[in-house]
């Protein structure tokens, strides 16, 4: 009976996983019937569902080398090539061999910085921040886009009307620069640019109340102004990075990865 549970236990955050990765290909094939509001809100509920497999994981003390490289595929498929074909069949597809690029090239750096990740993790090479924009970020970048994007269209088909009119006008000027924005997005996944991880906050009861204020807050605005608050929220995280390495110089940037290779290289 034991055995049993202890099997089942395993297999929950698999579970996950492969529900993360059922996702992005639903998000794939509704980007392929032009129905991009479902592929953007697949794209969402697989970000939930990549977000608990390594919670339940760690809290169930069930993290294995299998669960990674599962984690790592799906992320690929869910982050990497769902969002890119979603977003060339949306705009890209428009400019020809160079929209083809640029598609390829998001899924190429996100490749990268998973099997990037896997190799530092796998050589036990921890650190607060993460190295590069993690590929779902990545991919809620460009799903903000497409919530956002479809307030523009003919039908106005969105989560809703309500929408914050400042950034609001300024949304063409966004669309028009996304193959740009793409580009940007792969090369921060292979930079070395540190982004803060939240997978390494630390709960205690002052955290958990602030942590619970801030959540809430947070479902409020998106209740209210959901296309705005994604787009907010994923473009602010992608710039903090680059916030942190203007701050405190590139020399900061260039130390944190030189530590990692210097760890790597110990434990190899």
């Amino acid at each position: 009976m034991r055995a049993d549970l202890k099997k089942g236990i395993y297999i929950l955050p698999s579970l996950f996983t492969c529900a993360n990765m059922t996702f992005g290909v639903l998000s794939i094939m509704f980007s392929v019937d032009g129905q991009f509001i479902h592929a953007a809100w697949a794209l969402v509920l697989a970000l939930g569902c990549d977000i608990l497999d390594g919670r339940v994981a760690r809290l169930t003390h069930t993290t294995t080398s299998f669960g990674l490289e599962l984690d790592s595929l799906s992320d690929l498929v869910s982050f990497g090539i769902a969002p890119s074909i979603m977003i060339y069949q949306l705009e890209l597809k428009n400019m020809g061999k160079a929209g083809i690029a640029i598609a390829v090239l998001f899924i190429v750096c996100g490749a990268l910085r998973l099997a990037r990740f896997n190799v530092m993790a796998q050589n036990h090479v921890s650190s607060e921040n993460f190295m590069g924009l993690p590929t779902p970020a990545s991919a809620g970048v460009l799903v903000s886009f497409v919530f956002s994007y479809e307030l523009l269209g003919p039908e106005g088909y969105a989560l809703n009307s309500r929408t914050i009119d400042i950034l609001q006008k300024q949304m063409p000027v966004f669309f028009k620069a996304m193959p740009v924005v793409m580009v940007v997005l792969s090369f921060l996944e292979v930079s070395n640019v540190p982004y803060y991880s939240f997978k390494r906050v630390k709960f205690s009861r002052f955290t958990t109340i602030r942590l619970l204020v801030v959540v809430v807050v947070l479902i409020l605005l998106v209740a209210v102004y959901p296309q705005n608050v994604f787009f907010i929220i994923f473009t602010v995280y992608a710039l903090s990075g680059i916030v942190v390495v203007a701050a405190k110089g590139p020399r900061h940037m260039f130390r944190h990865h030189t530590l990692r290779r210097h760890v790597q290289q110990e434990t190899s």
